[in-house]
């Protein structure tokens, strides 16, 4: 089936590239520590939070990074979207500016779990470019339990806030969980609805965190798209090249941090390694 066959909304401009002026680009994840509210939340001052995700952005950037994401991973368990609060709004919402105020290149933000208008309402208080969302289209079960595409609400309050420069970056086939109440529709089609609810760009990730996107599944998404492709998690040195072969480019987190462990801060050499390989795409 053709693009022009599909029920799909015109593309329009290139969201990535309007981002990211040099192909392939690579965006850094900043796994925010625990922050107050979540199980884990050590009664810390709030600054040191900040603290360490604006030295690890510095790291990034330091390394040749194009761009960053801010991600509340150390939230974990995660609640499910509805649930995300004003704890963990405002908490983001902190370390989002004070990262966005400390680089220059482009920052996005993902709520965890799928809080999309969350995100959103982060992005546009901080100067976001992006947000990610992990089911924009259809549902899936995940680690939170049954999690709607949100889609529909999200643009609806995007529109509200008057934030339409906020990309959304879409996962499909997104990581930590069951897509058997969609086995019967294929990867393509996935792809399609993503594109159908407006996404801006699509993800391929590989099954947790840190493990790598498979590449079949990277080039059938690839090739059933008409926006950009990025790889959402599992690029490391060894595999940089075999998938921006394929990609348009990746989020990293888990290969640029410390003995490769997403909880460690930002290794500047590890980030300079995977950059020097993606050079080669440029």
């Amino acid at each position: 089936m053709t693009i022009e066959e599909r029920d799909v909304a015109p593309r329009g401009a290139d969201a990535l590239a309007q981002r990211f002026p040099r192909p392939k680009p690579l965006i850094g994840t900043i796994h925010v520590e625990p922050m107050p509210g979540a199980p884990s939340y050590d009664g810390r001052p709030v600054e040191e939070v900040i603290a360490r995700a604006v030295t690890d952005a510095r790291a990034y950037v330091a390394g040749g990074i194009d761009g960053l994401i801010v991600e509340n991973e150390g939230d974990i368990p995660f609640r499910k979207p509805e649930r995300v609060g004003a704890d963990t709004v405002s908490g983001l919402t902190a370390v989002g500016y004070a990262v966005h105020a400390a680089v220059s290149v482009p920052v996005g933000v993902n709520c965890l779990a799928n809080a999309v208008e969350q995100g959103l309402a982060i992005a546009a208080a901080t100067g976001g470019s992006f947000v990610r969302s992990n089911q924009w289209a259809n549902a899936y079960v995940a680690n939170e339990g049954f999690v709607e595409g949100a889609a529909a609400e999200a643009l609806r309050y995007r529109s509200a806030l008057r934030a339409d420069h906020v990309a959304v970056f879409a996962d499909v086939h997104v990581k930590h969980g069951s897509h058997a109440i969609v086995a019967d529709r294929s990867l393509e089609e996935m792809t399609w609805d993503a594109e159908f609810f407006r996404a801006d760009v699509l993800i391929a990730t590989g099954t947790r965190t840190g493990h790598g996107a498979d590449p079949e599944e990277v080039t059938r998404i690839k090739r059933a798209a008409s926006r950009p492709v990025l790889v959402g998690s599992g690029l490391t040195v060894d595999n940089t090249e075999e998938i921006l072969s394929i990609a348009d480019g990746a989020i990293v987190g888990s290969a640029m941090k410390e003995d490769g462990l997403w909880w460690n801060p930002v290794d500047t050499e590890r980030v300079r390694q995977i950059v020097a390989v993606a050079e080669g795409f440029r």
